[in-house]
């Protein structure tokens, strides 16, 4: 069977950055208060004219580049966000318009912030089926637009961004030493707590309950992790690198730990970008990659987390 891999990254950012002490200006709150109990520091905000599909199309566009391929050489678009206003054209549609893609098939998916694992899932099994060989999947989130910015508690955690992955077939990925390109997927959710995250009503807005959200994913999320390297056949010593959703720096530092990844680096951009959502693992493992912090062909665990108490995990090889 025909596996896949994700042979190159690529991530965006608005220009415009929000530090603590702009917030401080804002609502009642300080650097000291928001650093300790999240841990964020900054996180960047787009304009009006700045839409969720251009800061979308801008990663794949870096990423088609590092992968050195055309627009045309993709057959399949998808983009995970939950910010997206406009019901149709969808946020694929639209990045695919934008980068001048030829007939590409076009899909958004809505899991909130584990959209890109379970985007990348997708892709995977996509290509696994036979049904497209070159996928471009983005997660892509412009949390700004639905925050409120009158309530300390969570307009202190978001930012905007988008994260790409280019994924292509291969034929020689089973059989690949310390397994394949894209491991398997671990996902589920846990629907009686679905409220826990929420963005509902007329505009939008995000709020969470956000106790609840800490105490769940500290610890159930743990042993779900361990799970995901077992699958992909791998202890979490092996792990090279660990690149969770970037939600919130007191959880991503004690869930690390619990899975027991000794060895790995820890994606910690939630410092400079704040929650980005759907956009946080792709933008964060692009960040990594540039810099040079983890090998080629070196296994790393994604894992996001979050709305509607969602979950997705997968094994890659680095690019």
């Amino acid at each position: 069977m025909t596996g896949s891999r994700v042979v190159a990254l690529g991530h965006y950012q608005p220009a415009k950055v929000l530090t603590n002490d702009d917030l401080a200006a804002m609502v009642d709150t300080s650097d000291e208060w928001i650093t300790s109990r999240v841990g964020i520091k900054t996180r960047h905000v787009g304009g009006p004219d700045e839409p969720v599909d251009e800061l979308a199309a801008h990663a794949g566009a870096k990423a088609l580049a590092a992968a050195g391929l055309q627009p045309s050489d993709i057959d399949l678009v998808l983009v995970a966000t939950s910010t997206a206003i406009d019901r149709s054209p969808s946020m694929s549609a639209r990045v695919a318009a934008r980068l001048g893609m030829g007939s590409p098939a076009v899909m958004d998916i809505n899991v909130v912030c584990s959209g890109f694992t379970h985007a990348l899932a997708v892709a995977d099994h996509t290509i696994r089926a036979g049904a497209a060989t070159r996928a471009l999947v983005i997660g892509a989130d412009k949390m700004g637009d639905i925050a409120d910015w009158t309530d300390r508690t969570t307009c202190v955690l978001l930012g905007d961004g988008a994260g790409a992955a280019v994924v292509t077939a291969d034929p020689s990925a089973p059989d690949t030493p310390g397994g394949p390109g894209i491991g398997p997927v671990l996902w589920g959710s846990v629907p009686e707590m679905g409220n826990a995250v929420r963005i509902e009503g007329t505009p939008p807005r995000f709020a969470q309950e956000g106790q609840s959200v800490y105490r769940w994913a500290t610890t159930q999320l743990p042993p779900i992790a361990r799970k995901v390297c077992e699958k992909a056949g791998i202890t979490p010593e092996d792990l090279a690198a660990v690149v969770l959703h970037q939600a919130n720096l007191r959880i991503i530092e004690p869930v690390a730990r619990k899975i027991g990844a000794v060895n790995a680096v820890i994606a910690r951009d939630v410092v400079d970008s704040g929650n980005t959502s759907a956009a946080s693992i792709p933008m964060a493992l692009s960040k990594l990659v540039e810099r040079g912090e983890v090998a080629s062909g070196a296994p790393v665990l994604l894992f996001g987390f979050g709305g509607n108490l969602s979950y997705a995990g997968q094994v890659i090889r680095c690019p």
